[in-house]
């Protein structure tokens, strides 16, 4: 007697909706629309825990820069490896770090633990959006860089 087991489909589309989240983890995911343009190294987009993707601006990590960005801003503190693969070092919104001396502070601290670029965010629409970005492209667990 051979035992069968009978699932429907959508159950079976939302375990493995579930498990390719669970695996994947916060990731970074070359745009392919940009592929062939000259300037395709300045747009960048990171999957969350969620599924969700996020549209970023990609810039070295300069000081200047991050004086630059205005509040309404989402900013990743990336560390691009020898293979290519990015790791976030740090998320924070442009309005965490309101005076210079904790900007400057702060980029002290995320190019001491290997940050080299910083990924911007501009799509959330307010503090609360921003907040649900930030807690969806944290990872589970604390980095060591």
């Amino acid at each position: 007697m051979a035992n069968k087991r009978t699932i429907s489909w959508s159950m079976a589309m939302r375990d493995l909706r579930n498990d390719r989240a669970r695996r994947a983890g916060v990731r970074e995911e070359r745009l392919r629309a940009t592929a062939g343009l000259r300037s395709s190294e300045t747009l960048s987009s990171w999957r969350g825990r969620s599924g969700r993707r996020y549209i970023v601006g990609v810039h070295p990590l300069v000081e200047a820069e991050v004086f630059e960005v205005t509040i309404d801003a989402v900013i990743l503190a990336v560390k691009r490896d020898e293979a290519g693969t990015a790791h976030v070092i740090d998320i924070a919104t442009a309005s965490s770090y309101p005076s210079e001396q904790a900007r400057a502070r702060w980029m002290a601290d995320v190019q001491n633990r290997g940050a080299n670029e910083m990924h911007v965010h501009r799509l959330a629409h307010d503090d609360q959006e921003r907040l649900a970005v930030i807690d969806d492209l944290r990872q589970d667990q604390e980095l060591d860089f």
